[in-house]
């Protein structure tokens, strides 16, 4: 699961070249790995791949800093 968005965000969204990888722990948005625009194109790449639907209330920044909370949020939801 983590190597799938890991994936998705360094081929598709990372603003800039992520030159050691993507570890499962970088903040994304404080980082600058992604803006606003690649985190709502996030949330709905995991509500595709993973079969979830992500309510309005869920969508905030404690579920989606780092993939390891993506996963774990993902979780709850399978």
């Amino acid at each position: 699961m983590e190597q799938t968005i890991i994936k998705y965000i360094e081929e598709e969204l990372a603003s800039e070249d992520i030159e050691d990888g993507l570890e499962i722990t970088d903040d994304l948005l404080g980082s600058g790995i992604l803006d606003s625009l690649g985190m709502v194109k996030l949330i709905s790449f995991v509500e595709e791949k993973f079969n979830i639907s992500i309510p309005p209330e869920d969508m905030v920044i404690e579920n989606f800093m780092t993939v390891e909370n993506i996963r774990d949020y993902i979780n709850t939801k399978l």
